[in-house]
């Protein structure tokens, strides 16, 4: 199992999140991948979840029925915002709240086909107090194979 150098799922994620809808640094993905971008903000960590899965399934990264590719994304998430929270999968309930821009990205990294799909999910923005003034800049990245 040989990851592709220029197929690398997690960074072109984090590029997506980062750039946004910015025609500035247009970010393109191998072909064959499928990808999508939103923003959410909450203090509710399963907004943000709700969020995620919803343009996932809406933009056809993953099937809307079933459960593999849907329990494949929800790994991705958990683990990219542990990454925006520090390991605890809390805001509101700790006076906490994120607005965030995310991206979902959905290909095979590896030169052997017979690896098969997996899912990124980045998320990039801000983490702070309820506060307007009060956050600062967060990033976090999952990665689950489908």
């Amino acid at each position: 199992m040989v990851l592709a150098i220029d197929r690398r799922i997690g960074k072109y994620a984090i590029l997506l999140a980062m750039n946004g809808d910015q025609e500035e640094f247009p970010v393109v993905t191998p072909s064959q991948w499928k990808s999508c971008m939103g923003k959410v903000g909450s203090m509710d960590s399963q907004k943000v979840v709700a969020a995620i899965e919803t343009a996932a399934k809406r933009e056809g990264i993953i099937k809307s029925d079933g459960y593999r590719e849907t329990h494949a994304l929800y790994h991705a998430i958990m683990d990219a915002l542990s990454g925006v929270t520090r390991g605890q999968v809390q805001l509101g309930s700790v006076m906490r709240t994120v607005g965030l821009r995310f991206s979902v990205v959905r290909g095979n990294p590896y030169e052997e086909l017979e690896e098969g799909d997996w899912i990124a999910v980045a998320l990039y923005g801000t983490i702070g107090a309820p506060v307007r003034g009060s956050e600062h800049e967060t990033i976090g990245l999952g990665i689950n194979h489908i």
